[in-house]
């Protein structure tokens, strides 16, 4: 097992309303694809080194901020990183409009169709993914499939928030 992972990641959606059952799959699935893959470093600075890794997460909205608590294998702080939503919302926005039509679709049309709407939504994952990576740059370094993953839960939280 590499340093260079999450070991855990955690939500914090105390204070937001439950999720309906679409964006709690969307939720368990990212989680899950997380856990079986990913990376994640934090950069040394030039007064530190890095903490070594794996790393445990806590994801929450605090003061419409996007905050990252990252701690050490055995829980002692490693950084915190908050990061405005501003950036995201738009993002955030198209990403669960996509997922509305992909969701109805799925329940109603044809593959070719659903297949055309879920490249959209793929596209959109992306862009969001690019946000993010470019928000933690600097800060922490991941790769493409772990941003994306962890957009995945900035929508879940930002749903809420």
């Amino acid at each position: 097992m590499t340093p260079a992972r999450l070991i855990h990641v955690e939500l914090d959606d105390s204070n937001l309303p439950p999720p309906t059952p679409e964006i709690e799959q969307e939720r368990k699935v990212a989680l899950f694809d997380l856990m079986e893959d990913n990376s994640f470093a934090l950069p040394g600075r030039e007064d530190r080194p890095a903490p070594d890794g794996p790393y445990r997460l806590v994801l929450s909205i605090r003061e419409k901020r996007l905050v990252f608590d990252v701690r050490t294998e055995t829980g002692d702080p490693a950084a915190e990183f908050h990061l405005s939503l501003s950036p995201f919302r738009q993002a955030v926005k198209d990403y669960w409009q996509i997922c509305e039509s992909y969701f109805e679709a799925v329940k109603r049309l044809p593959p070719s169709q659903i297949e055309a709407i879920d490249m959209a939504r793929r596209g959109i994952h992306n862009e969001g993914a690019r946000i993010l990576q470019e928000r933690l740059d600097g800060k922490a370094e991941l790769d493409i499939d772990t941003a994306r993953r962890l957009f995945t839960l900035v929508c879940v939280l930002h749903f809420g928030g």
